[in-house]
């Protein structure tokens, strides 16, 4: 956790930014697409030499498919039985939070499953995966242009990696697999300069409702999580922190209704304190 006076320090720099952003007119900003620097490169490259090829046969999957009934039914679990996910459920969800369905020019902006500002699409995939079936458990990267897995290395004591890495959140180190969602700042920058923020805010949220949905359409639960230490994250899957850095996260796993009435032990507080 940050200290008082860094936390201050911090809410004020962010006020002056702010103040800054709102006195520039947007017409006399020139972002580095405008001067013709060379655009940022659409993915990641990838981190490690062999990677696993993800199943793709989505119609063999039991989905639920009706729009109004996944509506309904998302919501947030944070209860899990620890059982594992299939590869194929687990590819399922990579594709529906960051699957490139085509690329625009020769390498300019790639469509996918979710949207993005400029289709600028700034985040990668990783993942600490738990209990899958056919994969080892350890840290993995997402090659999206490929729908293929690179395993990065294994996490000694993985349960308590992952409570650390969420401010002690033990009840996550139950989740079959945890996403932990990096952004790019340049990828957005290079169009959007200091404006770079509002569409990287937005596509966060697309992504995670993606995530919210393709779980309940497979009878998986997940939960969102704002609250995680950055440097830890980041050191888990060997990131700068400045030109990438973690800024999103999500636990994914199985769930049963019989589990479903400890929930209520989550928002407890409400009752004891008549909110």
């Amino acid at each position: 956790m940050l200290d008082p006076e860094t936390q201050k320090n911090l809410i004020a720099r962010g006020r002056e930014f702010m103040k800054h952003f709102s006195e520039t007119p947007y017409d006399a900003f020139e972002s580095d697409q405008d001067r013709k620097l060379p655009q940022p490169p659409l993915v990641k490259a990838p981190m490690r030499v062999k990677a696993l090829t993800l199943p793709r046969k989505f119609e063999d999957l039991d989905l639920r498919q009706n729009l109004f009934t996944l509506l309904i039914e998302r919501k947030s679990s944070r209860v899990y039985t620890q059982e594992p996910i299939s590869l194929l459920e687990l590819s399922f969800l990579l594709w529906a939070t960051q699957g490139i369905l085509d690329v625009r020019g020769r390498a300019y902006a790639t469509l996918r499953t979710v949207p993005s500002g400029g289709a600028r699409h700034a985040f990668e995939t990783y993942l600490i995966v738990q209990h899958t079936k056919g994969l080892e458990p350890g840290a993995y990267h997402y090659l999206p242009m490929r729908h293929q897995l690179e395993f990065l290395h294994p996490v000694e004591d993985l349960p308590s990696a992952v409570t650390n890495s969420l401010m002690g959140q033990s009840w996550a180190a139950k989740a079959s697999v945890i996403f932990y969602w990096s952004f790019v700042p340049y990828r957005c920058e290079w169009r959007y300069g200091i404006w770079a923020h509002r569409p990287a805010l937005i596509d966060a949220g697309h992504v995670g409702q993606n995530l919210y949905l393709a779980c309940t359409a497979l009878g998986l639960g997940t939960c969102a999580i704002a609250a995680f230490d950055t440097a830890l994250c980041d050191a888990l899957f060997g990131l700068d922190g400045e030109e990438e850095f973690i800024v999103y996260t999500s636990a994914v796993g199985t769930i049963s209704a019989a589990n479903q009435k400890f929930e209520k032990v989550f928002y407890q507080f409400v009752e004891d304190e008549g909110l």
